[in-house]
């Protein structure tokens, strides 16, 4: 027999963890930063239980590090991380816009479009955020358009480890204007409806990504600024 209860709307913790999410993809919580309980709890006007149920989820998730007896903080990627990263997330976006480029539709191909041109607009203003959030809707999208739950699955789980840098390689110098030429031909494949070049652009743009990560990396750490993820 179907249980007749009533489903109850997303619990409080639930919630909370979509706001934590988006603030540590924002990064209004930086990488490696202490997760305050008590200031976020009082901020929010919430009891810490819930805090705490939704600090486990993305615990489970890898976003935040528990740390006996000290509470949170926010996961931080490694050198070695992004070294182990990129290449799995190169494959797997490299499939998507494989089957992308196969499946989609007129329609589909204008909404690429629309979103390489706001591309376009943030990299000629060099706007940095702007093109980091632009930039994340684009990949996504071809996400969505391979039409693979699967892939889509596997693709997800790792895309919020990217997140984490949000965009910080595109701070080294030239790199938006890099990338920018990157998604030029990646439009072009889609829109030629070839899916081997898709693939093979967005695998090696994903590497791009690792290289200029690493050579921002590099640059830092001979000025002695801090590790910031």
């Amino acid at each position: 027999m179907v249980d007749p209860t009533p489903l109850r709307p997303a619990s409080l913790h639930e919630e909370v963890a979509t706001r934590l999410r988006s603030m540590v993809f924002e990064r209004q919580l930086a990488p490696g930063q202490w997760i305050d309980e008590l200031a976020l709890a009082r901020e929010w006007q919430i009891s810490r239980t819930p805090l705490r149920e939704a600090l486990k989820v993305l615990a489970s998730e890898g976003l935040v590090t528990p740390v006996p007896r000290q509470g949170c903080k926010v996961a931080e990627l490694s050198e070695d991380d992004a070294e182990a990263l990129f290449p799995v997330m190169a494959l797997l976006e490299g499939r998507c816009a494989f089957e992308a480029a196969r499946k989609a539709t007129d329609a589909d191909l204008r909404r690429l479009r629309q979103l390489h041109d706001e591309l376009e607009t943030h990299a000629a203003a060099h706007n940095v955020d702007g093109y980091y959030r632009a930039n994340h809707v684009f990949h996504s999208t071809v996400q969505a358009l391979a039409g693979n739950r699967w892939l889509d699955r596997a693709t997800s789980d790792l895309r919020r480890f990217v997140r984490l840098l949000r965009g910080r390689q595109l701070n080294w110098p030239g790199r938006i204007e890099s990338s920018i030429n990157e998604h030029r031909v990646l439009i072009d494949a889609f829109e030629q409806r070839d899916p081997v070049r898709a693939e093979r652009v967005m695998h090696d743009h994903l590497m791009a990504q690792l290289s200029a990560l690493k050579a921002l990396r590099a640059h830092e750490q001979s000025q002695g600024v801090p590790h910031a993820g």
